[in-house]
């Protein structure tokens, strides 16, 4: 009889452990979003750094990134459901770094599509292999291939995706923060999710073209949005006034790694004085600056 009882209470609760849901701010009209941490992933955090979130519709819900490991996504379904009664049916991803990505298959279920940009596939392909041996090494995260779910639907250039009372305006975005960033706007409350397009307070990462990235920046800040979901930091506001520490840290890259070219000097010496002058701006900069100046700089070497 004690076990019976042992064992109907572990039902009971098992459940109750497994439902806990990811802490969200809905922060206008059906926006939910969770702001990660600034940290760098690691065994203590299991990846779980990003920004996430979802959007509401009266037909269906978008959720926008998963998280970084697949325990993080099924705490982001439970938000979702806790939220509302309304049923998933898209899971956008904004592009392929892990701590947007890994918690896709939390969402695998019939009547949900994946979304993402059209080299999405190819960059997960690409780094598959590299990337989940980095989640058990570094993030101490079993995955399999089966984690790394490719989208469904695909976005060369602009797609609309209709909730129910409300539309989804997808852009693949030219190369930028990657080769396959995605940004979601809802016309609704006039809400852009630029995703890792934008930091704010978390010095910006380099995975596509400095030139590049300086180009969408120039676009994007000639529109108006009401509010901004980084892919890292506090939602904002004050656009485009939010966007303009990371034009001047990339700024300040392009024009000093130009100079030291100019001058004849070598990566190794770009990497130990370029940009110091924003160490103090910046959360994690000595995790991520020394790549950002080595990938610029390879970009700016050879240009015209």
């Amino acid at each position: 009889m004690r076990i019976l009882l042992l064992l109907t209470l572990f039902m009971v609760s098992a459940p109750t452990l497994a439902a806990t849901a990811l802490p969200v701010k809905e922060i206008t009209d059906g926006i939910y979003v969770h702001v990660g941490k600034h940290q760098f992933p690691d065994s203590k955090n299991h990846g779980e750094i990003a920004n996430l979130g979802f959007i509401v519709g009266q037909k269906c819900v978008a959720v926008i990134d998963s998280g970084g490991n697949p325990e993080q996504g099924l705490a982001l379904k439970q938000a979702v459901s806790e939220a509302t009664n309304t049923p998933i049916c898209y899971v956008i991803n904004t592009h392929v770094h892990p701590d947007h990505i890994y918690g896709n298959s939390a969402f695998k279920a019939p009547g949900v599509k994946f979304v993402g940009h059209h080299k999405l596939t190819a960059a997960m392909a690409a780094r598959g292999t590299y990337y989940l041996a980095k989640a058990a090494e570094q993030l101490e995260v079993n995955m399999s291939a089966a984690d790394l779910i490719a989208p469904d639907i695909e976005v060369k250039d602009s797609m609309k995706l209709d909730l129910g009372g409300r539309t989804l305006t997808l852009k693949a975005h030219a190369t930028a923060h990657t080769d396959n960033d995605l940004s979601v706007y809802d016309e609704k409350t006039h809400t852009i999710w630029l995703a890792d397009l934008l930091f704010t307070e978390h010095v910006p990462t380099l995975d596509g073209s400095l030139k590049g990235w300086l180009a969408e920046i120039a676009q994007l800040e000639q529109q108006s949005f009401r509010y901004v979901v980084p892919g890292h930091g506090d939602v904002v506001t004050d656009w485009p006034q939010s966007l303009q520490p990371q034009k001047h840290y990339l700024t300040l890259l392009q024009t000093e790694i130009r100079a030291a070219i100019k001058k004849g000097r070598h990566l190794e010496d770009a990497v130990k004085t370029v940009g110091y002058s924003e160490k103090n701006n910046w959360a994690l900069f000595d995790d991520y600056h020394r790549k950002n100046v080595s990938t610029a700089f390879a970009e700016l070497e050879w240009e015209d």
